[in-house]
């Protein structure tokens, strides 16, 4: 059924090579980070410009309209399409279509990579703000940079962003060439860990929720975890399916190595799954 589905999903979308791009790891306190740059994490869709094409992270080419990208560079950008804080789902909807809409009107790219490009992140940065200075597009955001100049700084803009309901941050070496992979130069903070699970069983609920959902079991990387809370009303009357994939958060692990108060956040579509990227 998966594979069937995936082939219907390659004839169905354009594809390229998949973008050779940089990726994050996880922040600790222990990591000394003072003289690096944050910047919001925003939650959009990973996006790469070839200088003609719109690309995901997995090489599915979008089909935004030609107004859209009319005054896009003509060398390489790496951004989030991103609509607004908590917007992931509408982001998601607008592009994944084959013909292209006036929903995209909603999105922006939000660059903080030029992979082509020599020098540090603010030299490369700055090839894109000559360009722009030159031909303004309201389609093209950079993504602000703040320079880290005490440790303690981290955490207070963590909460600022939290608080304005953003997902979390980006740290980065400012003075590292452009590189694809994984690296520690660049890293991701979040109060939170957000991984998927597969729904394996529906609980009942009992007292206020009797006749409702109370919890589901769901296999995650070979363990059996129960996630009860983060559901709203609609939700717990209308569970996930047996068998669909869901998006959960949790604040470490136990002594087990099971996630530490696992909460619900979304149920992942089959085009997330099977076209839009696995980890943002």
């Amino acid at each position: 059924m998966k594979i069937s589905l995936l082939i219907l999903l390659l004839h169905y979308f354009a594809y390229a090579e998949a973008p050779k791009l940089f990726l994050l790891k996880d922040y600790t306190e222990q990591s000394d980070v003072r003289g690096w740059v944050m910047s919001e994490k925003l939650d959009g869709v990973r996006a790469y410009w070839d200088g003609e094409k719109l690309i995901s992270r997995n090489g599915k080419v979008f089909t935004p309209p030609s107004s859209f990208t009319a005054d896009f560079p003509p060398f390489t950008i790496d951004g989030e399409l991103w609509s607004r804080r908590g917007g992931f789902e509408q982001v998601v909807s607008v592009i994944n279509t084959k013909a292209a809409h006036e929903g995209w009107d909603a999105l922006t790219m939000n660059v903080f990579e030029l992979p082509s490009q020599r020098g540090g992140l603010f030299e490369r940065l700055a090839v894109l703000e000559n360009y722009l200075a030159l031909h303004p597009t309201s389609r093209i955001k950079i993504v602000k940079q703040r320079v880290i100049k005490e440790q303690e700084e981290i955490k207070a803009y963590l909460e600022e962003v939290m608080a304005k309901g953003g997902e979390g941050l980006v740290l980065r070496n400012p003075l590292t060439p452009y590189y694809s992979g994984r690296t520690d130069d660049a890293l991701k903070y979040k109060t939170f860990i957000d991984a998927d699970c597969r729904v394996l069983s529906i609980i009942d609920g009992k007292g206020k929720l009797d006749g409702n959902m109370g919890a589901l079991t769901c296999d995650y990387q070979g363990k059996v975890i129960k996630i009860g809370s983060g559901f709203s009303s609609q939700q717990r009357s209308s569970p996930p399916q047996i068998g669909s994939v869901i998006s959960f958060k949790y604040y470490g692990l136990t002594h087990l190595g099971n996630p530490k108060y696992p909460i619900f956040l979304r149920v992942r579509s089959d085009a997330e799954l099977n076209i839009m990227e696995q980890a943002r």
